[in-house]
C-alpha cells in the first residue's frame, strides 16, 4: 500500500439521499414563435433592405435553444431580403483559431445547414476606437465589412465581476465580436475595471458599427427558456442591465449555505466561462465578485465531451482525479488564463488516482469535527440543480426547507472496480 492509500484508506464515506430542488420556472413553451412574434413586434426588421449582408454573432456557451434561435433570426432576415451569416463571437475560446470556434459552435448545434446561412470564422479584427484609458476597441473583420449586424446571447451574472451590465449583450458586443483580440483588451487592467471597459467598449461599437438590434434571453433555474428579448439599437444597453436583474433573481442554488466538501462530477466551458459557474459554487476566481455557499473543500471528477480537453476553472476546486487531467489540452486551457490575464483556473489541483481516492481527501481535509457527519453536497454540473445528492448530516436542514423534497432512501457511494462513483441518474 502507497503513503496516499495508506493516508485515505480510513476514511469514512457518508451515506446519501437524492432530494429535488424547487425553483422559479416560468418557461417559454413556444421559443421560435414567441421570438418571431417579438422581432415583428419590436419592428426592427423594418431596416433590413433587399440585398444587406448581415451578420449574426453567435457566441460559445451552452445557451438555451441557441440553435433555433439562430435559426429564426436567419430565416427573418431572409424574409425582408437580407443576407445572413454567421460570425462565431467567443473571444479566445475554441483555442483562439477560426477552425476552433467554427468548430465549437457545431458541437452548439449551429451548422450551416441547420441555421441556413454561412459561417464565416476568422480571428481578424479591425480598430474601431480607444477608451481613454488606451485599450483599443476590436470587431471582427466580416461583421465590420456586414451592412448590419445582428447579436444573439443569453444575460446572466458574471463569474468574476459585478456591475450594471455583466455577461450579457454589452459583453457579446466588446469581447465575443472583438474575438482574442478583443477580449485580450477588454481584459487587460484586470476584472476590477471590466465593468466600465465592457460597457464604454460597447458604446463605441453601437456609435460606429452598424449594429441593428439584440436577441437577448433569460434562463430559469432549470436552463430553459424564461424570457426573449429584442432589443433595438438605442435600447441594448437598457434592456440589458435590465433583464440582468431578472437573470439573477431567476439563478438556481444549492440550498445549503455550509458545505463541507462539495462534489462536482464535471466540469466544461459549455457549462460556463470558468467550467464551473462560481456564482453556485462561492469559489471565485477574482475578489471583485461574491456569493454563493461556504464550501471548504471542492472536488470536480471529469471533464464534459463539449468542452474539448478546455479544463479552464479546475484550479479553483482543490482535488481532482487522473481521469481528468488525461483529458486536459493544455494549450487551449492556458489560452483562456492568457487572454483573461486570471490564471488561477488554469492551475491544477491535487490529482488522485480514483473518483474514491479524489473524495476521500476532501473529506479528510475539510476540517469537520466528525468526518463521519461531513456535510457533503453532490452535483452533476453547476447547471442541474433541480436533483443533487446530500449526505446524511444535511437530512435535517432539508426536510424543514419547503423547497426540496426528499427523493431517496439514503444509500451508500457506490464506486465501480476501477473507484469510479456510479453515475448520477
Amino acid at each position: 500500500m502507497d503513503i496516499i492509500q495508506e493516508l485515505l484508506q480510513e476514511i469514512p464515506l457518508p451515506r446519501m439521499v437524492k432530494i429535488r430542488q424547487e425553483f422559479i420556472a416560468a418557461e417559454v413553451v413556444d421559443v421560435a414563435g414567441s421570438l418571431q412574434q417579438e422581432l415583428v413586434a419590436s419592428n426592427v426588421l423594418e431596416q433590413i433592405k433587399p440585398g444587406m449582408s448581415i451578420a449574426i454573432a453567435v457566441g460559445s456557451r451552452g445557451v438555451a435553444e441557441i440553435p433555433t434561435l439562430t435559426r429564426v433570426v436567419v430565416e427573418e432576415i431572409k424574409k425582408h431580403g437580407g443576407r445572413p451569416f454567421l460570425v462565431p463571437s467567443m473571444g479566445s475560446h475554441g483555442g483562439a483559431n477560426a477552425e476552433g470556434q467554427k468548430e465549437v459552435l457545431e458541437n452548439l448545434g449551429i451548422t450551416e445547414t441547420v441555421v441556413g446561412c454561412p459561417i464565416r470564422s476568422s480571428m481578424e479584427v479591425v480598430e474601431i476606437g480607444c477608451l481613454e484609458n488606451g485599450l483599443p476597441v476590436y470587431i471582427d473583420k466580416f461583421a465590420s465589412q456586414a451592412d448590419g449586424i445582428v447579436v444573439i446571447n443569453r444575460i446572466k451574472p458574471h463569474t468574476a465581476f459585478r456591475g450594471n451590465n455583466e455577461s450579457g449583450i454589452c459583453k457579446m458586443i466588446t469581447i465575443g465580436l472583438g474575438k482574442q483580440k478583443g477580449a485580450e483588451s477588454c481584459h487587460a487592467y484586470s476584472f476590477k475595471y471590466m465593468a466600465e471597459n465592457i460597457l464604454e467598449m460597447a458604446q463605441i461599437a453601437l456609435c460606429r458599427m452598424p449594429i441593428l438590434f439584440a436577441v437577448g434571453t433569460v434562463e430559469n433555474a432549470y436552463d430553459k427558456v424564461a424570457k426573449i428579448v429584442v432589443a433595438p439599437k438605442d435600447e441594448i444597453i437598457e434592456i440589458d442591465r435590465q433583464l440582468l436583474i431578472e437573470a439573477k433573481a431567476n439563478m438556481p442554488r444549492i440550498y445549503f449555505d455550509q458545505i463541507d466538501v462539495l462534489i462536482i462530477d464535471r466540469i466544461g466551458k459549455d457549462i460556463s466561462g470558468d467550467g464551473m459557474d462560481p456564482n453556485i459554487t462561492g469559489r471565485y476566481p477574482t475578489p471583485y465578485a461574491s456569493g454563493g455557499p461556504n464550501v471548504s473543500k471542492m472536488v470536480v471528477l471529469d471533464l464534459t465531451e463539449r468542452t474539448h480537453g478546455n479544463a479552464n476553472g479546475m484550479g479553483t476546486a482543490d482535488f481532482t482525479t487522473q481521469k481528468l487531467v488525461d483529458k486536459v489540452n493544455f494549450k487551449m486551457t492556458y489560452a483562456n488564463g492568457l487572454t483573461s490575464t486570471v490564471v488561477g483556473p488554469t492551475h491544477m489541483p491535487m490529482v488522485l488516482d480514483t473518483d474514491r481516492d479524489a473524495i476521500r481527501a476532501a473529506i479528510k481535509t475539510c476540517n469537520a469535527l466528525d468526518l463521519s457527519k461531513a456535510r457533503v453536497v453532490r452535483i452533476k454540473d453547476t447547471l442541474h440543480l433541480g436533483e443533487i445528492w446530500i449526505s446524511e448530516e444535511l437530512m435535517e436542514e432539508a426536510e424543514k426547507n419547503s423547497s426540496i423534497t426528499i427523493l431517496s432512501e439514503l444509500q451508500e457511494m457506490s464506486f465501480n472496480s476501477a473507484g469510479k462513483l456510479k453515475d448520477l441518474e
